[in-house]
C-alpha cells in the first residue's frame, strides 16, 4: 500500500485534489485510473480510503469513500537532539526515528553545538516521507530549535534522561526502562553536552544515564535510545 498524507483531511471530507507532484505521480508513474484506490492519512490516526474521480496529471481528484482510526502508541517518546554537523545525518536520524516510532523530537542548541541554524520546513518533509513509507498515520511533532537551559528549565523532568559522555556515575538506560510509559531522552552534539549544562541537568533533577559502552555519533544515540523505549514495548 502506498500512502499520501495531507494535514487538511478530516472525516467530514468528501472529496480531496492531490497537489501537481503527487497527482504526476499517481496518474504517470502508478498509472493510477478512474475508480483505483488510493489511501491517504492527516498524521492525526486516521486512514482515509478514497478512489480516483479525476485523471489529470496536474489535478487528480479523488473520491473519499471511508476512513479508519488507528489509537496512537500506549507509550510516548520525545527525543531532545542537537543537531549534527552534517545535515544529512540528522535528517538519517528523523527518517529512522519516525520509523521506529517516536512522538515528539525538539532539535536541541547546546553549548557544543556546530550546527545553530536548521532546515525545519525540510525536517518536516523528511518525517512526512518517512511516515508515509512506513505506514504509520499519527505524524511526530517537530518543535523549533530551543537551547538547552530553556528546554531543561522549563518542562517536567518525571522520566527525563540525559545520555552524556562524561565519567560520571550513571546506570544503562535499559535500566529504567518499563512499557506504557512517556519519555524523554537528552542527546547531545559531537562534542557532547558541556560540564556546565550536565550539571544544570542534574541539578534539575534530570537522570543520567548510559547507552552502552562504545562511544556513539550523535545520531546512532538518538535512534539507539528511539530502539530502546520501542523494543519494550513490543
Amino acid at each position: 500500500m502506498q500512502l499520501f498524507y495531507s494535514e487538511t483531511l478530516t472525516t467530514d471530507s468528501d472529496t480531496y485534489t492531490l497537489p501537481k507532484d503527487e497527482s504526476k505521480h499517481v496518474i504517470r508513474v502508478l498509472r493510477k485510473k478512474t475508480g483505483d484506490a488510493i489511501h491517504l492519512t492527516n498524521g492525526q490516526g486516521y486512514l482515509f480510503n478514497a478512489i480516483v474521480a479525476e485523471e489529470n496529471p496536474n489535478k487528480c481528484r479523488l473520491q473519499i469513500e471511508s476512513y479508519s482510526y488507528q489509537k496512537p502508541r500506549d507509550y510516548k517518546l520525545h527525543l531532545a537532539v542537537a543537531p549534527t554537523k552534517l545535515n544529512d545525518r540528522f535528517e538519517w536520524f528523523l527518517e529512522k526515528a519516525t520509523e521506529i516510532g517516536i512522538t515528539e523530537i525538539t532539535p536541541l542548541l547546546c553549548d557544543h553545538s556546530e550546527r545553530k541554524v536548521i532546515k525545519e520546513e525540510r525536517f518536516m518533509k523528511i518525517i512526512q516521507s518517512a511516515m508515509k513509507q512506513s505506514l504509520h498515520y499519527h505524524l511526530p511533532i517537530l518543535h523549533p530549535l530551543t537551547s538547552f537551559s530553556e528546554f531543561v528549565e522549563h518542562r517536567s523532568i518525571e522520566n527525563t534522561f540525559i545520555a552524556h559522555c562524561e565519567d560520571l556515575k550513571k546506570e544503562s538506560l535499559k535500566d529504567y526502562l518499563k512499557p506504557h510509559n512517556s519519555y524523554t531522552i537528552l542527546i547531545g552534539p559531537e562534542g557532547d553536552f558541556s560540564t556546565a549544562e550536565i550539571e544544570l541537568a542534574l541539578k534539575q533533577g534530570i537522570t543520567p544515564v548510559s547507552l552502552g559502552n562504545s562511544r556513539l555519533r550523535t545520531e546512532t544515540a538518538a535512534v539507539v535510545a528511539c530502539h530502546s523505549v520501542a523494543f519494550v514495548n513490543e
